[in-house]
């Protein structure tokens, strides 16, 4: 269905073949339903979220873009406590052909809950540290992503800070890419949750540093 809307986004195809998304949009929930039950065993956090709670619409907001195709050409799942497009750290499912990935964290933070997360690095970035050097979460994640990252280091901190290189993140993030093909193994849900547990004690750190 992606590969296809890609070809032809418009509402008359989109229309024409909507059964086929809405059965592709069945079969994400399924595979998002399964996931939630594997995490929920290890976040609590996450417990009782169902997986219609965590899918992005297709529907782009074309309002401010000058690309006005109205639909996404990818599907995903945003798995946070509280309410849907929460501001506490979760993990991410992107489904995109040729660019399917696995991520999670805090994504475009607003500036009070950015100035608290680099708050608790600087207090605890011993603990912190810790974390991202943790054989789990560098198996699947590597590191922090680095995207969007400051030149000079942000407000009220010193060059001199050990954390410095870190706390010029505007957003902290990891990311795992998979194969398209990983998406239709049996066994994806367990292999999604298991990098999920591994990311989880980060995003403990990030829920704690804005509450």
């Amino acid at each position: 269905f992606l590969k296809k809307i890609k070809k032809n986004n418009n509402r008359e195809w989109f229309e024409k073949n909507k059964p086929v998304y809405l059965q592709s949009k069945k079969d994400l929930e399924e595979i998002i339903g399964k996931v939630l039950t594997l995490t929920s065993k290890f976040d609590k956090d996450v417990v009782g979220i169902g997986p219609a709670k965590t899918i992005f619409r297709i529907y782009k907001d074309v309002r401010f873009s000058k690309d006005k195709t109205p639909y996404k050409t990818n599907m995903g799942a945003h798995i946070t406590p509280g309410p849907k497009g929460g501001d506490l750290a979760g993990y991410y499912i992107h489904i995109e052909p040729g660019n399917c990935f696995l991520g999670g964290g805090c994504y475009m933070p607003m500036p009070d809950k950015l100035a608290a997360i680099r708050q608790e690095i600087d207090y605890n970035f011993t603990d912190f540290k810790k974390i991202l050097a943790h054989k789990d979460l560098k198996k699947y994640f590597g590191g922090l992503a680095d995207e969007e990252k400051l030149v000079n280091p942000p407000k009220g901190y010193d060059k001199e800070n050990p954390a410095v290189e870190i706390l010029k993140n505007k957003h902290f993030v990891v990311m795992h890419n998979f194969d398209d093909k990983e998406l239709l193994k049996p066994d994806f849900a367990k292999y999604a949750a298991t990098a999920f547990k591994a990311m989880h004690p980060f995003l403990v750190f990030l829920r704690e540093a804005v509450k």
